[in-house]
């Protein structure tokens, strides 16, 4: 793709480095902004910025969040006594927007995969562990997608927390195999969240 100029190639490859934004996408986008006014620019540009430098991790469920603590773990109403174990804050959204889950959350931040490097000790599985040897849960959603990885990641949580007095569920299969979380419409993730059913019943038999 030929540019007229340096400072727009520059931008556009910078956009086409985000997932899913090819070149053409990207010199759609660059030039749309090239348009706006220049305070339009410089508050897209600032939120990204702020995003970056200031955004945070709960320290509790690990989940994206303004403060130390997140709105869902600090809110009074939610109970404290269940933990749903996800991969990332997109499935935190997913399962929020059902309106079928009032505990909290345990954000993994990825799955069990050895073909891409990434083991237990690079997910928040250990912190998971802590909270469950504190007591004070008594039940843990296993809300995974329903791949090799995921079911991998599953095994490898439940040998972990077996040996506690906890009860361990996972999302019922109403989910494809292969199908992940965030793409899984409202109703039928509402349902594999109410429907859960006792991790040792549906994959150790």
């Amino acid at each position: 793709m030929n540019f007229s100029s340096r400072l727009l190639e520059n931008a556009v490859n910078e956009f086409s480095r985000l997932p899913g934004v090819g070149q053409k996408t990207a010199l759609r986008l660059v030039l749309h902004l090239l348009n706006q006014p220049v305070a339009d620019v410089d508050r897209f540009s600032e939120a990204l910025k702020k995003m970056k430098h200031e955004i945070r991790f709960c320290d509790t469920c690990r989940n994206i969040s303004d403060t130390a603590i997140c709105d869902i773990c600090s809110n009074p109403k939610r109970d404290k006594n269940l933990v749903c174990v996800v991969e990332d804050t997109r499935d935190v959204m997913a399962i929020e927007n059902t309106n079928q889950y009032n505990g909290v959350y345990h954000v993994l931040g990825g799955l069990i995969s050895p073909m891409d490097g990434i083991g237990p000790s690079e997910l928040n599985i250990e912190s998971l562990v802590q909270r469950v040897k504190s007591g004070q849960l008594q039940e843990v959603i296993l809300a995974l997608s329903a791949t090799m990885e995921g079911d991998t990641t599953i095994f490898y949580i439940y040998k972990k927390l077996k040996e506690f007095p906890v009860k361990v569920t996972t999302i019922a299969r109403g989910i494809a195999f292969g199908g992940e979380i965030e793409y899984v419409d409202e109703i039928t993730l509402g349902r594999s969240i109410a429907t859960r059913v006792p991790y040792e019943n549906s994959f150790l038999k």
